[in-house]
C-alpha cells in the first residue's frame, strides 16, 4: 500500500529526484560514525519544537500566569511532566551535540577552503542555540528565571555606547517585568526559530556546494566513496534513538522542580543558571570593580570573533591535527579553560547541600496540621497509619498523592484522614515533600 502510495506521489511531484538529492551524496572515505552529530543536534532542534508548541498549547507568558501554568502543566495535563521533561532536557542535550558536531569539524580541519562560510554559519547556529537557552529560562517566572535573567540584562548593560539601549530593549523598559517576559516569549518561539531554521537551510545549502570535507588525509579520502544512504543513514538513525532514548530517561527519571515564583523584592535570592552556562557564571567570580567588563564583554566578544573568523586566522592549509600544532593547541587550551571552570563551579556548587524549596514548605506543612500524629518518618511520629520513611520509593506518582491530599478516600478506601484545607501550592508542595522521602535521596 505504501509502495503504491509513494509512487502516485512520485508521478506527479517526481520524488526521485527529491530522493537522490537527500540521500545520494558521496561521502569521501565512506560512512562513520563520527558524521553523526550534525543530524543529531537537528534531530534535537525538531524535538524541541515540537515539544515547545504542545508546551504553547498551556502556557501562558504573563507574569500573573506564567509561574501557574507551569505548575497546571507538571500536575494536571496529561503528559505534561513528561513533555517538559523532554523541552529541558532536549536543550541540554542540543548544547552538547552542536558542541561536538563543531570539536569534530574543528578537529578535522573541515572548515579550511572553500568550507570556511559553512563554518562560520555553524558558528552562528552555535551562538543563536545559547540564545535559545537563555531566553527560554525567563519563561517559568520563579526566582531562579526572574534573577538570573536579571543578572544577564545587567550584564548587557556594561558594553559601551549601546549597553543601556539594549538593556531597555531587552526589559521592555526600566524594569524586569511583563513587557520583559512577553518579548522573551515572542523571542523563543517565534523570531530564534525562524532565524535558526533559515541557517540550517543556509548551514545544508552550503554543505550541497561544497561537499562534507571527509577524512582530513587526500589519501584516506580517496581510498573510498559512498552515499549518504544508507549506511550513514543507518549510523544517524541508530545514534538518534539513543540520544532520545537518554533524553527521554532524563525526563521520567530526574524531576525539574521550579523554585518559588518570581519575587522582586527578594535581593537576597542567588540564582544558578543551568550547566552550560555554569563556566561563565564561574568566571565572574574573579573579576570584579574596573575590570568587570573585560568578562560580561570584552572576552566573549573576543572568543566569539576568534570563533567565527578562524577560518581566516589558521592559515595553515593542513587538515590533519598533528600537522596544525597552533589551532590543536588553541582548542586544547580553550576547552582546557572551559571544563575547568565548569568543573569548579559544580564543585562549588555541590559542596554545600542545597534543599528545594518546594520540600521545605512542604516539611513545614507536615507539620503545621499535625501530620505526625499519625504517621511516622524514620521513627518519629505515631504509628497508627503507613509509615512514611520511604513513601518517595513506595508512592514516587506525583498525580497518586495529590489525589490523596485532595479527598483521602479516592485513593485509599477506608482511610481516616480527614481532608484539608490545601490550595494548589499546597498540595504541590506536600506532594514534593512526600516524594523527597527515599532510602537514597
Amino acid at each position: 500500500m505504501a509502495s503504491r502510495i509513494y509512487k502516485w506521489l512520485d508521478s506527479r511531484l517526481n520524488l526521485k529526484s527529491v530522493e537522490r538529492t537527500l540521500l545520494d551524496e558521496p561521502i569521501p572515505g565512506g560512512a562513520s560514525w563520527i558524521y553523526v552529530f550534525g543530524s543529531v543536534t537537528l534531530f534535537l532542534f525538531l524535538m524541541q519544537a515540537i515539544t515547545g508548541m504542545f508546551l504553547a498549547l498551556y502556557y501562558a507568558p504573563t507574569p500573573d500566569h506564567a509561574y501557574d501554568s507551569l505548575r497546571f502543566i507538571e500536575t494536571e495535563v496529561l503528559f505534561g511532566a513528561f513533555v517538559r521533561g523532554l523541552h529541558h532536557w532536549g536543550a541540554s542535550a542540543m548544547v552538547v551535540a552542536i558542541g561536538l558536531h563543531m570539536l569534530q569539524t574543528f578537529l578535522y580541519g573541515a572548515y579550511k577552503p572553500p568550507r570556511e562560510a559553512m563554518w562560520m554559519a555553524g558558528v552562528v547556529l552555535f551562538l543563536l542555540v545559547m540564545v535559545f537557552a537563555f531566553t527560554g529560562y525567563l519563561l517559568p517566572w520563579d526566582q531562579t528565571a526572574y534573577w538570573a535573567t536579571q543578572i544577564g540584562i545587567n550584564m548587557v548593560g556594561t558594553v559601551p555606547v549601546i549597553g543601556d539601549f539594549m538593556m531597555r530593549v531587552l526589559r521592555g523598559g526600566e524594569t524586569l517585568g511583563a513587557l520583559t517576559l512577553s518579548r522573551f516569549f515572542a523571542m523563543h518561539v517565534l523570531f530564534l526559530p525562524s532565524l535558526l531554521l533559515l541557517l540550517i537551510g543556509l548551514h545544508l545549502f552550503i554543505l550541497r556546494r561544497v561537499g562534507p570535507a571527509g577524512p582530513w588525509t587526500d589519501a584516506r579520502a580517496s581510498l573510498d566513496s559512498e552515499t549518504f544512504h544508507p549506511r550513514q543513514v543507518y549510523m544517524d538513525a541508530v545514534v538518534i534513538f539513543g540520544v532520545f532514548a537518554v533524553v527521554a530517561a532524563a525526563a521520567l527519571a530526574i524531576p525539574f522542580p521550579l523554585t518559588d515564583k518570581a519575587d522582586p523584592s527578594d535581593t537576597s535570592f542567588v540564582p544558578v543558571p543551568e550547566w552550560y552556562f555554569l563556566f561563565y557564571y564561574e568566571l565572574l567570580k574573579y573579576v570584579h570593580g574596573p575590570f568587570e567588563p573585560l568578562a560580561t564583554w570584552i572576552l566573549p566578544v573576543l572568543v566569539i570573533g576568534i570563533m567565527l573568523f578562524w577560518p581566516f586566522i589558521d592559515r595553515n592549509p593542513a587538515r590533519n591535527p598533528i600537522r596544525r600544532p597552533v589551532a590543536l593547541g588553541a582548542g586544547v587550551v580553550f576547552l582546557v579553560v572551559v571544563l575547568s571552570l565548569l568543573g569548579l563551579s559544580i564543585k562549588n556548587l555541590y559542596a554545600v547541600p542545597r534543599a528545594d524549596p518546594a520540600v521545605v514548605r512542604g516539611k513545614a506543612l507536615y507539620a503545621e496540621f499535625g501530620c505526625a500524629g499519625c504517621h511516622r518518618i524514620h521513627g518519629e511520629g505515631g504509628a497508627v497509619a503507613p509509615d512514611l520513611s520511604f513513601v518517595g520509593d513506595t508512592r514516587p506518582d506525583r498525580e497518586w498523592h495529590v489525589k490523596h491530599f485532595k479527598d483521602p478516600q479516592s485513593v485509599s478506601a477506608g482511610s481516616f484522614m480527614p481532608k484539608f484545607p490545601l490550595n494548589d501550592q499546597q498540595l504541590a508542595d506536600l506532594t514534593s515533600y512526600m516524594l523527597s522521602l527515599k532510602k537514597v535521596p
